[in-house]
């Protein structure tokens, strides 16, 4: 029996002892494994980020960690700490000589206003500017005629903010040079042509009232008598503060008190349009960019108004102007469209060489002008259908103003066919 036990013996303990180093090894194997990932991870993530500093590989932004999460960080400043983005900027000038100190401890103007000028308006548009306290408003002349320095002997001209280019409308200088970011600091942007009298405005009382009306995006109205009124609702109702709707019940295009879209309400016309700073944020983006009279943009402001365009919307009475309507865009220098006007004053008997030119000239303006008004027109059906073919296929984005076209379609349809 002796021999059999001692075979037995001697064949289980190798057995043990071969278990005993496979573990062990496993478990060894088991924490080295684990200690080469964990100190990968470590690594591996820093060489990312070091190669993404360098531009050389694009890595996701990091969700796990809630500290530093990034919402709404600007494009292009990803590869920046924090506290070193500037996000918005203004219009102030600065000193060259010092660090402009002082004058960040005077009152800064909290508001904006940009006209587009010629130097053939400029006794209107002097008028219109001193109407405007410095104190209050940064003034922004765009000027497409190209006559800078025939402003300069004017009293405010310095401190104005001149920009140029010839033959350019209002909208294409105020998206290229009027960006929410830019103008971040202003409450409010008076957006104004040059041809307009001021004579019974007053800016700070007109701002007075919007705020208290809690308009969003307004106009002074027009005083009809003196005015080139192109839709009846900008006509200033006497004795009335401000108005939002207009009525008509003959005709096409009726608007009554179910009348719940522009021109009948919610709506303002281009000449002289206000809008606060969140409106502006809104209004700078649907504005085109090559579309560069935004004829047609009127009739869609309201969905900027921060809410029901119904209530944020209106004409302010109280304060009103004068619009002559001047056609000043198209000609050679930028400021001679008009011309046309002035055919009469040739004699018809005449038959001198310089008579005969002043004809050719006045009457090219006039063509000029009349394809200018065209491509304006052009420009409307444009940006009409491209609002309906965005609308169409943007799935994520809700009409708030659908259901109620529909309703007033269908209260206008019964009284079509009664008439």
């Amino acid at each position: 029996m002796k021999p059999f036990n001692s075979v037995v013996t001697g064949s289980v303990l190798p057995d043990l002892k071969n278990r005993l180093f496979l573990w062990s090894f496993l478990i060894v194997v088991s924490l080295i494994c684990g200690a080469y990932f964990v100190g990968y991870t470590f690594t591996a993530k820093e060489y990312k980020q070091r190669l993404a500093r360098w531009g050389l590989i694009y890595t996701m932004p990091d969700t796990k960690s809630n500290a530093c999460q990034r919402q709404c960080w600007p494009s292009g400043s990803e590869a920046l700490p924090e506290g070193i983005v500037a996000k918005t900027s203004n219009l102030e000038m600065r000193p060259l000589w010092d660090s402009g100190i002082k004058n960040r401890t005077l009152k800064r103007p909290l508001n904006l206003l940009a006209i587009a000028v010629g130097v053939k308006q400029k006794e209107i548009v002097n008028k219109i500017i001193e109407k405007f306290p410095a104190s209050d408003f940064v003034v922004m002349l765009f000027h497409y005629d190209g006559f800078v320095d025939g402003w300069k002997n004017l009293a405010w001209s310095n401190n104005a903010i001149h920009i140029s280019a010839i033959n350019q409308t209002k909208w294409w200088f105020a998206k290229r040079f009027l960006h929410p970011d830019i103008v971040a600091e202003y409450n409010y942007i008076f957006l104004w042509d040059e041809d307009l009298l001021v004579d019974n405005f007053d800016p700070n009382r007109y701002l007075s009232i919007v705020k208290e009306e809690g308009l969003e995006i307004s106009q002074p109205a027009l005083d009809p008598g003196k005015s080139e009124v192109h839709h009846p609702l900008t006509i200033r109702k006497t004795g009335a503060k401000v108005h939002r709707r207009y009525y008509k019940f003959k005709g096409s295009g009726r608007c009554d008190d179910h009348s719940t879209a522009p021109p009948c309400i919610g709506w303002v016309e281009m000449m002289a349009p206000v809008f606060s700073k969140k409106s502006w944020q809104c209004v700078w983006h649907l504005i085109q960019n090559d579309l560069i009279h935004a004829w047609g943009l009127d009739r869609q402001l309201g969905y900027c108004a921060q809410g029901d365009r119904t209530r944020n919307v209106g004409v302010v009475d109280s304060e009103y102007i004068v619009h002559l309507g001047l056609p000043t865009l198209g000609g050679s220098n930028g400021n001679e469209a008009s011309g046309f006007i002035f055919i009469s004053i040739v004699p018809s008997d005449s038959h001198r060489d310089s008579d005969r030119a002043k004809v050719t000239i006045y009457t090219n303006a006039a063509a000029t002008y009349m394809q200018v008004r065209m491509q304006s027109y052009n420009e409307m059906r444009v940006f009409g259908k491209r609002w309906t073919d965005a609308a169409k296929m943007d799935q994520c984005w809700t009409d708030p103003y659908h259901h109620q076209q529909q309703q007033q379609q269908q209260q206008k349809q019964p009284n079509q066919t009664s008439l």
